[in-house]
């Protein structure tokens, strides 16, 4: 599969590989699967969507961001396997986290954002687990935060 195509087909473009914001490593992978930190979205090194979801943006930002972060677990994902997508068995499990209101209650609808663009372009490989839970705040002010589960191939 060629990931870069898929996602121009899609109207997206692979961002640079994120670099840790912390004291962590961006993918680690144990066995066979592939375990990717939580992404936000920053793209190519850029703040896209900062602020709280019900507040100061509508729940389609929220969408957007999630979106964003999901950009950034393909390039993670993408370093890892070393540009070989065949490597890549099934995305295993995605956790949503949604910067919002206390009265916000669509948490799975921000975290789709994310869930519909990897199914998207990984197909049934992309058909996922997750879980969606909403945050008073995010680290650096982000609206989403993405993570992510691999199986690899053996």
């Amino acid at each position: 599969m060629d990931l870069a195509q898929k996602l121009k087909d899609l109207g997206y473009q692979l961002p640079d590989v994120a670099p840790p914001a912390a004291n962590y490593v961006p993918y680690m992978i144990s066995g066979n699967m592939l375990f990717i930190s939580g992404q936000i979205p920053f793209i190519n090194g850029k703040a896209v969507h900062l602020g709280r979801v019900g507040y100061s943006l509508t729940m389609e930002k929220g969408i957007e961001a999630a979106q964003a972060c999901a950009l950034n677990i393909l390039a993670q994902a993408n370093d890892a396997v070393g540009g070989d997508w065949s490597k890549i068995k099934q995305c295993v499990k995605l956790g949503g986290f949604v910067n919002c209101t206390d009265d916000f209650v669509d948490h799975p609808k921000v975290i789709n954002g994310a869930s519909d663009l990897i199914a998207d372009v990984l197909g049934d490989k992309g058909r996922h687990t997750r879980f969606a839970v909403g945050a008073p705040s995010l680290p650096l002010g982000v609206a989403v935060e993405v993570e992510a589960l691999f199986e690899l191939s053996a």
